[in-house]
């Protein structure tokens, strides 16, 4: 993407998704790490996003005091760190500009920052004191623009302790600083000023609450905290030229931060993750974007739970659609060589089905009932039943075609009663058994040849029979024997078409014990797969919050601490709830495969038999 474009318009407070953005975002095929910057109009933020770029310029800055950036602005560039990721940049609109007058609409850029991003950036200007803190008010209403499961037990309580765990790394980046770093004339990190100045203060009351409240939603809710402390770039004249600038003309110091967050966000900003853990391509962040600003276009307020469901359900079809793709492409070169026989042809089809379920497995998740992942076998083996009766045909058109052209000279033989003459049948059976020898000795005739030449054989018994009857060299003796050794042969060769049927069904009966099988394995290892993305998560936010109350510990806030304990420990019941719940319907989802499969055995063993 050569320059940003808008992804979401913001047109007199109604959001909505910008198509060529959501074009371009739907062909991104590459994972994603996504990076939202949010802030108050004209702090500098498109700056910031540019630097990330690598680029002088690209997101509009402005020098006046209007706010340049209106919805939110998307720049895909290549990620300079990680091999085949891409990097999405998304500038948002600037909160607290007064030309819109509507603070809700703040509060939706900003939660849509949240739900897009891995790591969210917030810029402001000057110090982290009260006033900065609190013009962070839209933390405060999360838990009523936020949902994260479509329903809870204690909603409000519920809601607000799982945010951590899906919830964005968070960034303060402090422009214009100004102040000395130090603490009781100690130095201090940028990281130390930040969780200074997000310290807890002991007490009651209203006034109280208020100066807590948006601090320990940050807490709370960005477990994963980091700041920056930008000197002023250049002097306040130069200010409004600031895109136009060389790199030498800015200051060292600021420079050297510059670099220093470029290097954080490129190294520790993590891929784009879904609740489960799964990662994200560019269309499935496309999907994600649609989903949330429709929903909050009609009103509602935004599910994490039901925009992944919504998303998995789009993912997955697309999953089956791409291995069902893969599986025909995969069979393309044996069918270009129809007929074939069926061990070359199952072959194939094993291949190519491995192939199918690998790619669905790769891209699909949360595929909990497995209904996907049947519909896909479904899918291959309607295509499979098609190919199977596609190369029958050939094999069928090909015999046909053979055994006509061999008994061509013996059917214009017929015409012109070469046979209707004493010893006419000797010459009957030389002519007949040449063409059965050298049918036989043609090679590739496919899975039908021994059907077709039984076929061939009943519709010569009956001229076979009137020209025996007919030869008047032969004794009525002689006949019966003859009759008699034809007839034989007629048998055996219904006896090897029978042959040719069961090797054809028992191998394709092997075939359906192989894919049971494989499907099984693949199944368990994606379920495996899924369940320690889960448990990963879920460590993540277990120690963060340990780390939390650690620090409550620490700092005195004995009561604090007893409640984030307490929530500790009911994160850990509700996941192992969860981790049972998933077990369970693993274990029905692969038992009820297992039916199946059994069920299939002893359907394929009574066609064997019959």
């Amino acid at each position: 993407m050569d320059s940003p474009m808008c992804l979401v318009k913001n047109a007199d407070g109604e959001l909505c998704v910008e198509p060529e953005a959501m074009d371009y975002l739907m062909g991104l095929k590459q994972k994603v790490v996504v990076v939202s910057v949010v802030g108050l109009y004209r702090t500098g933020k498109s700056y910031l996003m540019n630097k990330l770029a690598q680029k002088r310029s690209g997101f509009a800055l402005g020098a006046t005091i209007q706010s340049k950036t209106k919805g939110i602005w998307m720049w895909c560039v290549p990620h300079p760190e990680k091999t085949d990721h891409t990097l999405v940049l998304l500038d948002t609109e600037g909160l607290g500009d007064v030309e819109k007058g509507d603070s809700k609409n703040d509060a939706w850029i900003f939660s849509l920052a949240i739900l897009l991003s891995s790591t969210l950036v917030y810029n402001s200007r000057g110090t982290i004191d009260n006033d900065a803190v609190e013009k962070l008010q839209y933390v405060n209403e999360l838990t009523e623009m936020i949902k994260v499961k479509s329903s809870t037990v204690d909603e409000e309580e519920g809601e607000g302790s799982q945010f951590a765990q899906f919830f964005p790394n968070f960034v303060w980046t402090v422009r214009d600083f100004t102040l000395q770093l130090e603490i009781d004339g100690r130095v201090i990190t940028p990281d130390q000023y930040l969780e200074n100045s997000l310290q807890l203060k002991k007490g009651y009351g209203k006034k109280m609450n208020d100066y807590n409240l948006p601090r320990e939603c940050i807490r709370n809710f960005f477990p994963s905290r980091k700041c920056f402390v930008f000197p002023s770039p250049t002097t306040p004249d130069n200010m409004h030229r600031l895109d136009s600038m060389d790199e030498a003309e800015l200051s060292g110091s600021f420079r050297e931060v510059s670099d220093t967050f470029c290097r954080f966000i490129f190294q520790e900003s993590r891929m784009k993750t879904v609740i489960g853990g799964h990662t994200l391509t560019g269309e499935m962040l496309g999907h994600l974007v649609t989903t949330y600003v429709e929903t909050i276009a009609k009103g509602n307020v935004p599910c994490l739970e039901n925009a992944v469901m919504a998303m998995a359900k789009i993912e997955n079809q697309a999953a089956v659609d791409e291995g069902l793709a893969v599986y025909q492409k995969g069979m393309e070169d044996v069918k270009a060589l129809f007929p074939v026989d069926i061990n070359q042809l199952s072959e194939n089809h094993l291949r190519s089905e491995t192939q199918a379920t690998k790619a669905f497995m790769k891209r699909s998740f949360k595929d909990d009932n497995g209904e996907f992942l049947k519909a896909l076998v479904e899918a291959i083996s309607n295509h499979t039943a098609d190919l199977f009766k596609q190369n029958k045909d050939a094999s069928e058109k090909k015999c046909k075609a053979l055994l006509e052209n061999l008994s061509a000279q013996m059917d214009q033989g017929m015409k012109e009663g070469t046979y209707a003459t004493p010893g006419g049948y000797e010459l009957y059976c030389n002519h007949h058994d040449n063409i059965v020898a050298q049918y036989r000795a043609e090679p590739n005739k496919g899975v039908r040849a021994e059907e077709v030449l039984e076929q061939f054989l009943k519709d010569k018994s009956a001229e076979s029979y009137s020209i025996l009857q007919a030869d008047k060299q032969l004794t009525k003796k002689e006949k019966q024997i003859q009759a008699e050794k034809k007839k034989t042969a007629e048998l055996e060769q219904e006896k090897a078409a029978f042959r040719e049927q069961q090797a054809e069904m028992k191998r394709r009966i092997e075939n359906n014990r192989i894919s049971q099988e494989k499907y099984l394995k693949e199944m368990k290892e994606k379920m495996e797969e899924e369940r320690k993305q889960q448990q990963q998560e879920f460590n993540r936010t277990l120690e963060r919050r340990m780390q939390e109350q650690k620090d409550l510990l620490e700092k005195g806030h004995k009561e604090k601490a007893d409640l984030m304990r307490q929530e500790i420990e009911e994160i850990k019941r509700n996941n192992q709830l969860e981790r049972d719940a998933s077990t369970q319907n693993q274990k029905a989802l692969l038992d009820e495969c297992n039916t199946l499969k059994c069920s299939k055995a002893k359907q394929d063993d009574s066609c064997t038999l019959l």
